[in-house]
């Protein structure tokens, strides 16, 4: 059974907003929410940034029975594993077991900050790799040393573990993501409709839980659909490769100065037709992928989150 996501954009929103729209979200009977990891928007359009992981508090605390997942944290450089780690644990505890990890090897954008090197992308694959072994050393409790390629924990215990094991989902672009996921994940979360993401993971025996992330630009028409996704979406068109080595947001606000609304034409679902979004969203299950993540520009959430509840939902089945 395929379950809808809703993408809580830490980008376009304050904290106050984010909790606010997860309580709608779970309302409107959405299976889980999503939320974006970031210490930069993409775009100055979008505006905000806060703290994830404090917005994950509030939304534990103000929800009951959503599902909650990160989307994405990359674990490697601006935390420190064991930071997350515990981070998790304490996230899974107070939601009551309803808590997914999902982690990726980040965007320069975000992991810049410290002032620590950018590593490479198979450097990075292999820090996750390592952070994600970090974290289920220490949710199995007691007292913790690591001493590995890329990382130290000092005689480190969580006193604080759910009893559950914490779902670690990783994001992927392409097979060697896939491996990194098959080998050390319980699942894979990406932003396309890509089928061969899915017949590479399974191809590992594993038959985790499979994300994607659908844009559903909802607008009075198509047209200014497409003029939302592009005000404050339109870094999507320039891909993973980019999106991810770019340090600044002037540099994705001069990288995307040419382009235009008609070309997220194919990437998003764009106006009020709850039969085109559905269509769009069947792209998606079709090629495999059985958590949906529904992300909506703009400030008009809920009209969004009532759109989904009374037209969008009944015709996914």
């Amino acid at each position: 059974m395929v379950k809808f996501g809703y993408k809580l954009m830490t980008e376009e929103h304050g904290p106050k907003a984010l909790v606010d729209n997860a309580v709608r979200a779970e309302a409107a009977g959405f299976d889980f929410v999503s939320i974006s990891d970031h210490f930069h928007p993409w775009l100055e359009s979008q505006g905000h940034a806060p703290f994830a992981w404090s917005v994950l508090g509030g939304i534990a605390q103000a929800t009951s029975r959503i599902g909650i997942a990160t989307g994405l944290t990359c674990p490697i450089i601006r935390y420190h594993p064991a930071i997350v780690a515990q981070a998790a644990a304490t996230i899974a505890l107070m939601s009551d077991g309803r808590f997914t990890l999902a982690v990726g090897a980040g965007e320069r954008l975000n992991e810049h900050v410290t002032g620590a090197r950018w590593p490479s992308l198979p450097e990075r694959h292999a820090m996750l790799a390592e952070a994600i072994d970090i974290f289920r050393a220490l949710w199995q409790g007691g007292v913790q040393n690591w001493k590995g390629d890329y990382y130290v924990i000092d005689h480190a215990q969580l006193y604080d573990c759910p009893d559950a094991p914490i779902p670690v989902v990783v994001g992927v672009s392409g097979p060697h993501s896939v491996a990194l996921a098959a080998e050390k994940g319980d699942g894979i979360m990406t932003t396309e409709p890509k089928a061969e993401l899915v017949e590479g993971f399974r191809k590992s025996g594993k038959d985790g839980p499979r994300y994607a992330e659908a844009l559903i630009a909802y607008a009075p028409s198509e047209k200014e659909g497409l003029e939302l996704a592009h005000r404050q979406f339109r870094f999507s068109a320039l891909g993973w490769a980019v999106n991810s080595e770019l340090p600044a947001v002037q540099g994705f606000e001069a990288a995307t100065k040419h382009v235009k609304p008609e070309d997220l034409a194919d990437s998003a679902a764009a106006g009020p037709d709850p039969d085109r979004a559905a269509a769009f969203i069947r792209r998606y299950i079709e090629a495999g992928y059985d958590h949906v993540v529904l992300t909506c520009p703009g400030p008009d959430q809920a009209g969004f989150i009532d759109f989904f509840e009374k037209q969008l939902r009944p015709k996914l089945g």
